[in-house]
């Protein structure tokens, strides 16, 4: 069942009726005035959709497709405190607004209920916002006060997202609302290093949901025999090529787990050794011999059944953690979240804000038109999208939904055959890889 008549409510939902009460709680809109609350959210996204580079010129040519009269200086004066508060609760509603689609038919993924894969990145702020948003210094002397953390969780399955969720830049990611968004039981989580906690993994465990994550090199794991082992040394003593073996995760932890790891080739390792001592020396430090000797190997932790999953499938579904990171690379890169064309404080948060808005409709447009192909491409279908912007403006300010479909039709039609990965023989695409288990 198509889900397009679902997206259409949630754009009319969230860019009208909920923009206008909104707008008049945040302040921003006081009395009747010939731009809505709705209107500016709406110049803003199909403005920025189509260019996330649109100067107020464009914006204003944007607000005369949606048939809204104001010149560039008046969308220039709404950039105020109550417009940043105004457009952080619109995206708050969208961002509560749960939209997937069926399950995409890769067989690995569709062996759990929802394979959820979340990260976070940073946008850094003008000094000015560190009121608002904390950030967590640095070496620069500009620009180091004040960012912003955003938090994210993807569906593999079905590609809905859990937030974004904003946070200071200096607080941790177990301090994030993410951290208490709980999982459906027998889906599996993967996460990056930064989320990798023995007491996460315990509660996963308690409430029946799967886990799978590289392993830190600070690791300290028991044997079937009781024997605790430095994670170095039981590398050393049993994986010479290839090891799956039950063990006890911590010290104290104990969390039992499958140790899964392969030796890599000599040529990875010592690329490995020159990018870690890389790292390190920019920032005047050296790497210890435990680290640089973890190099030799590609190790993890993992709670799901050997007969669900076998090691060589559990690394290919590692790989697929760089989905979320792609997504925020998509949405920076395209959507320009951490660019804007002022260096007046609350125009740059209204564009951040507004900005992730627009990803989040854009995202809903790519679950509606192409998340059901395996070998998708976000990038080439973000393209098409921002063709039709324009298209979509028009047929929202008709307030006719069955016009606003009719776009949406259009948009699917063209991403049908023209967003797709090109396959590879040498080097072997995600989807391939994840395609080759069945």
């Amino acid at each position: 069942m198509s889900i397009l008549p679902q997206v259409a409510d949630a754009m009319q939902e969230v860019l009208t009726e909920t923009s206008d009460v909104l707008a008049r709680e945040s302040g921003f809109v006081k009395r009747q005035r010939k731009l809505s609350g709705g209107g500016f959210a709406q110049t803003l996204v199909f403005g920025w959709l189509s260019n996330p580079d649109s100067t107020v010129d464009e914006l204003s040519q944007t607000a005369a497709t949606l048939d809204i009269s104001i010149s560039p200086q008046g969308i220039d004066k709404r950039f105020t405190r109550e417009a940043a508060e105004f457009l952080h609760r619109v995206l708050q509603e969208a961002v509560s607004t749960l939209i997937a689609e069926s399950p995409v038919a890769v067989p690995l993924l569709q062996r759990f209920n929802g394979v959820y894969i979340q990260d976070n990145s940073t946008v850094t702020l003008p000094d000015s916002l560190a009121a608002i948003w904390v950030g967590c210094g640095g070496n620069s002397t500009k620009n180091t006060s004040s960012s912003v953390k955003i938090h994210m969780r993807l569906d593999l399955n079905t590609g809905g997202l859990t937030g974004p969720y904003l946070h200071p830049g200096k607080e941790h990611a177990q301090n994030s609302q993410l951290h208490e968004e709980s999982f459906p039981e027998g889906s599996l989580r993967l996460a990056d290093l930064e989320y990798f906690c023995l007491e996460d993994f315990r509660a996963l465990n308690a409430n029946g949901v799967y886990w799978l994550s590289r392993g830190k090199s600070q690791c300290h794991v028991y044997d079937q025999d009781g024997k605790l082992w430095d994670i170095l040394d039981l590398l050393k003593t049993h994986c010479k090529d290839r090891l799956d073996m039950h063990v006890l995760l911590g010290a104290r932890a104990r969390i039992p787990c499958r140790l899964l790891a392969v030796r890599v080739p000599d040529k990875v390792a010592r690329l490995r050794r020159s990018k870690i001592i890389s790292e390190y020396r920019r920032e005047g430090r050296k790497p210890s011999k435990k680290m640089l000797g973890l190099a030799s190997w590609s190790f993890a932790f993992c709670s799901v059944p050997s007969e669900m999953l076998s090691l060589d499938e559990a690394f290919v579904l590692l790989r697929t953690r760089w989905q979320i990171e792609m997504l925020f690379k998509l949405w920076k890169s395209y959507g320009h979240i951490d660019e804007w064309r002022s260096e007046k404080p609350w125009r740059i948060l209204c564009e951040v804000y507004a900005k992730l808005l627009v990803m989040i409709i854009q995202h809903w447009i790519l679950l509606a038109s192409c998340w059901e192909y395996s070998d998708r491409s976000l990038f080439k279908a973000s393209k098409t999208i921002k063709k039709h912007a324009m298209n979509l403006a028009c047929a929202f300010a008709s307030g006719v939904k069955k016009r606003l479909c009719e776009v949406l039709k259009v948009i699917k039609r063209c991403l049908s055959g023209g967003c797709r990965i090109n396959k590879s023989r040498s080097d072997p695409r995600n989807y391939q890889l994840l395609l080759a288990f069945g």
